[in-house]
């Protein structure tokens, strides 16, 4: 069961899907994958669905808003 940010605030219970994620984030299905394959974006396989956690989506932001802080 994938649960958006409307429904209310997530957990470390839940798992979204890779559209739920590009909707949080706002980036692409590409940017997506590929900030899973260069391992900025971490996921976790149920089967043959790749699930990201919330504490993934969150370390995501952090590391993003330490990059802006260096830059």
């Amino acid at each position: 069961m994938t649960v958006t940010a409307t429904d209310h605030p997530p957990t470390d219970l839940e798992l979204y899907r890779i559209p739920d994620a590009m909707r949080m984030l706002h980036l692409s299905r590409t940017v997506i994958y590929e900030q899973l394959r260069a391992g900025r974006l971490r996921s976790v396989r149920q089967g043959r669905a790749r699930l990201i956690p919330p504490s993934a989506i969150r370390d995501y932001i952090a590391l993003l808003e330490r990059e802006a802080e260096m830059a």
